[in-house]
């Protein structure tokens, strides 16, 4: 495959792994989690590589998974002191990103980790760092830790579907019928966390939280229906991912802010144009027709 092959591919599993995790960010409403948890990655990155000096491998997902995970405990602590949502994701999330920030800028040293990758990534380089597979050859190791995560994620999805959809919108309904509840938003905030640091290298931590949350915001105005959701959130995510690398290309510009500005657009003709949603539709019917906001369902 061709250097600018690669580059699209990767970007393409970025923007279908973020776009499918982010239906039920959105759904949950905890668009502000996966902000949270994009950035607080670092810090789990910034500590298994000071404990092993490995920029690589699978000690760097278990240090993201760790600090997501210690990330939505934290924030679920402080909000039963009585502290808003919203406040108690504010205040751990600049922490923990802080806290990374310095320990990059103090202890990594020389390492190919620093602040301007953590939040733009490096997509140009990911074509030449590559691994051997059996029967495969030589491959980008991005795209080969993009698709493994992609397919977990897959698993994780299709192998508790009922739970999912239960649990995101009714939780009370999900916990009376005995879904372990709170078992199920822990597996969440893991899946959330491996998504972002499997993504984060490639392009950094702004294009995670746009492709978490834009793809499955503006599908969420083209459907009620969840199953559908997930396939326009992802298809959303690989549009965004091909449309902003030919902007990037066309401006000669940051290719990861070019993918990020590509989901705005995106969102943007879903909020226009969009049968029952968009503001056009809204404007040419009547008053009495117009419906609520919209709610997914299957």
């Amino acid at each position: 495959m061709s250097y600018e092959g690669w580059i699209l591919l990767t970007a393409s599993l970025v923007g279908l792994t973020c776009g499918l995790i982010g239906v039920l960010l959105i759904l949950r409403r905890m668009a502000m989690m996966a902000d949270a948890i994009s950035h607080t990655v670092l810090l789990g990155i910034v500590v298994a590589y000071l404990v092993t000096r490995e920029l690589s491998g699978v000690h760097m997902l278990i240090g993201a998974v760790a600090a997501g995970l210690l990330t939505a405990i934290l924030v679920q602590w402080i909000h039963n002191l009585g502290v808003q949502q919203e406040a108690s994701i504010g205040i751990v999330f600049t922490a923990l990103f802080a806290i990374g920030v310095i320990l990059v800028a103090t202890k990594v040293g020389n390492a190919h980790l620093d602040v301007k990758h953590t939040l733009m990534g490096e997509i140009t380089f990911i074509p030449w760092e590559r691994i051997e597979l059996p029967w495969v050859g030589s491959i980008p190791e991005a795209v080969f830790m993009l698709t493994l995560v992609l397919l977990v994620v897959l698993l994780a999805l299709a192998g508790f579907y009922k739970e999912w959809k239960i649990t995101s919108f009714d939780p009370a309904l999900a916990a009376s019928l005995g879904i372990p509840v709170l078992f199920m938003h822990y597996l969440f905030m893991a899946l959330v966390s491996v998504t972002s640091v499997a993504a984060f290298d490639a392009v950094g931590a702004i294009m995670v939280v746009a492709m978490l949350i834009t793809p499955a915001a503006a599908a969420y105005l083209w459907t009620d229906r969840l199953i559908v959701m997930f396939v326009l959130s992802a298809v959303f995510g690989v549009l965004s991912a091909i449309l902003g690398y030919y902007i990037a290309y066309w401006l000669d510009t940051s290719i990861s802010g070019s993918m990020a500005f590509a989901t705005g657009l995106v969102f943007a003709v879903g909020f226009l144009f969009s049968p029952k949603y968009g503001v056009l539709a809204k404007s040419i019917r009547p008053v009495k027709d117009r419906g609520d906001s919209p709610k997914v369902a299957d």
